[in-house]
């Protein structure tokens, strides 16, 4: 079952998020998070408008999804990123494409242009699931970040949207 995240999840969210900071190159940083740094996180999230999705299975946080500004100067408010994470236990059940439907499906009744997302260059996985969906390579850059004593790569992906019927410069 897909659905919003309440703060009640947010223990589960916080155990699957420092389980890909320790243990994978999907979040490039260094330390696992505290509970308050993801209760800042998602009170960030919401009162800024964005959503917070999580699977649930049998009762338990399976993933979550959520999107959020790709940059923070106006002419990019029609551009969204990405962030999709399945607990390790839950991995290879589809609960990841469950989350991409939800999320592409709110980003396109919201009426943004384009979806990003930021993968680490040997994450093939993430990267089939993304062409999947129709995301397009949009470029590399190599170097981009440092972990597991190596350099690591950062591709883009994109997905076109539909978009605004009359964007607006304000």
């Amino acid at each position: 079952m897909i659905r919003e995240a309440t703060t009640n999840d947010l223990s589960a969210i916080l155990e699957i998020y420092n389980d890909a900071i320790v243990h994978t190159a999907a979040v490039y940083s260094y330390k696992p998070q505290t509970l308050e740094n993801r209760e800042v996180w998602f009170k960030q999230k919401k009162d800024a408008g964005y959503p917070i999705f999580v699977c649930e299975q049998d009762g338990n946080v399976a993933g979550f999804a959520t999107f959020g500004p790709f940059r923070d100067w106006p002419a990019y408010k029609y551009s969204v990123e990405h962030s999709v994470y399945v607990d390790k236990s839950y991995r290879k059940k589809g609960i990841a494409s469950l989350l991409m439907q939800e999320i592409i499906a709110v980003a396109r009744e919201r009426e943004y242009m384009t979806m990003i997302a930021g993968i680490d260059a040997a994450n093939e996985k993430s990267i089939a699931l993304h062409e999947k969906f129709g995301f397009e390579h949009a470029g590399t850059i190599k170097k981009a970040g440092f972990k597991f004593k190596q350099w690591r790569d950062l591709a883009f992906y994109q997905l076109e949207l539909n978009g605004p019927e009359n964007p607006v410069e304000e």
